[in-house]
């Protein structure tokens, strides 16, 4: 698949290789991508998501993650960064470093104070238009769940839209009836606006609503599955789907537990790849604590019920 540019089909949430002193692994990070770069429905990869530690990451260290992964694999997928920043001017700062490191996009976070206070409904639709208007990259807008007061309703999600710059919706509403409205309201009035689920725990029932792709830490895990299944849903062959969302199940039960994202399922995934043979260490930084012995042995299970294999990774030449 060409890079385009095109946000639609797989963008995989990467997650990131430590070392054991929990420095960046950087000759692991670029055979892990350069190994994801290699699926057809991948569209692009989204590094300093909270899959890949934005939040325990520095601003030098996100910095540096986004130039591993241009230079690995820009010239064949979209490369998009994480924006995490509790004020304007940090988002800012933020979005012209990823810019400057090779970015084709970035993925902007609400500030995370909107979770404990809220906002006025003007307040997220001038923030993305500050942010926009400091960079010629694309946005794609992280829209978080029904449940939190950093949502975002729908009428605010079409008039971002709007923004020249802003070319997707990942959208993890996590309330299916509203989820499916919502979806529905966006294609008819912002068409241009790419719809890509992030529900990893009910990826391909959020598939069905009828979106453009997926932006989740899964592609980056077992992404061999996550593409079939998306290039299943696209061919309408509901059998095949039917197959792969068995196979998914296992992995999203061991991963999210029945319910939604956090950091132990982010250490989770870190193990799912160490034991595929893709990192040398499921490390985390704190406070993410290590998984104990159950936690490995659920991981392990999934796996083995997934059907998906150990993987032999080639060492990149450094760039």
């Amino acid at each position: 698949m060409a890079k385009g540019d095109s946000w639609t089909d797989i963008f995989p949430a990467t997650c990131l290789p430590l070392n054991d002193d929990h420095s960046i692994n950087e000759g692991e990070l670029r055979s892990y991508v350069r190994w994801l770069a290699e699926f057809d429905e991948i569209r692009g990869l989204v590094c300093n998501g909270h899959t890949g530690e934005i939040t325990s990451l520095r601003p030098d260290e996100r910095r540096r993650v986004t130039e591993i992964i241009a230079s690995e694999v820009g010239d064949k997928k979209l490369v998009v960064s994480g924006v995490s920043a509790e004020g304007t001017l940090e988002a800012i700062d933020q979005a012209q470093a990823a810019q400057e490191a090779g970015a084709d996009g970035i993925l902007l976070m609400p500030p995370h104070m909107w979770l404990r206070f809220g906002m006025k409904p003007e307040t997220p639709l001038e923030f993305f238009r500050r942010v926009a208007e400091s960079i010629n990259i694309g946005i794609i807008i992280h829209l978080y769940p029904a449940s939190t007061k950093a949502f975002y309703p729908a009428e605010t999600i079409l008039e971002m839209a709007k923004i020249p710059n802003v070319k997707a919706l990942k959208t993890g509403t996590r309330d299916m009836a509203l989820y499916e409205r919502d979806c529905r309201m966006f294609r008819a009035e912002a068409p241009e606006l790419s719809l890509l689920t992030c529900h990893d725990e009910t990826l391909l029932s959020s598939m069905y609503v009828g979106v453009d792709g997926a932006l989740i830490g899964f592609a980056g895990c077992i992404p061999e599955l996550i593409c079939e299944a998306w290039k299943a849903l696209k061919n309408n062959d509901f059998a095949r789907t039917r197959e792969l969302q068995n196979a998914i199940f296992p992995m999203a039960a061991a991963i999210y537990g029945i319910g939604q994202p956090s950091g132990e399922a982010h250490a989770r995934m870190n193990e799912a790849l160490y034991q595929r043979g893709i990192f040398s260490s499921p490390l985390m930084r704190e406070p993410v604590l290590p998984l104990d012995d159950d936690e490995k042995a659920e991981v392990r299970a999934a796996l083995a019920a997934a059907g998906v294999e150990r993987v032999q990774l080639t060492e990149p030449q450094l760039a």
